[in-house]
């Protein structure tokens, strides 16, 4: 069974996402102080990242490329899912080592597959 990490402020969206990929049997670690992803990380080992960009610090890019920087996950794969659609997000995001990016709201059952996807890679 894939482990997934969510790293995301809002508790709502974390709670729906575990929801969604627990039922598409991943297990699920939710991280909701991004300060506290790299420890958690490194405790728990997860297979695929899933970050929000806008947290407080530091924030998804700064957590994308910390987890770069890390020999034991710089090439996990990482699934960006924000509600910033703009180009400059999407850059900045793939220029720091995200796989993947998904604009909030975004498709429930679109969202396992593309996780998959990535993980087969």
């Amino acid at each position: 069974m894939n482990k997934i990490m969510i790293v995301d402020d809002d508790a709502a969206i974390t709670v729906l996402l575990e929801r969604i990929l627990k039922a598409s049997n991943f297990k699920v670690e939710v991280v909701n102080e991004s300060s506290q992803t790299m420890d958690r990380a490194h405790e728990t080992n997860p297979d695929l990242f899933i970050l929000d960009l806008m947290m407080p610090e530091p924030n998804g890019f700064e957590v994308c490329r910390l987890l770069r920087a890390d020999t034991a996950f710089a090439e996990s794969p990482i699934l960006i899912i924000t509600a910033s659609d703009d180009y400059d997000s999407k850059a900045i995001a793939y220029a720091a080592g995200a796989n993947d990016y998904i604009t909030k709201p975004f498709d429930q059952d679109e969202l396992p597959g593309r996780i998959n996807s990535l993980l087969k890679k």
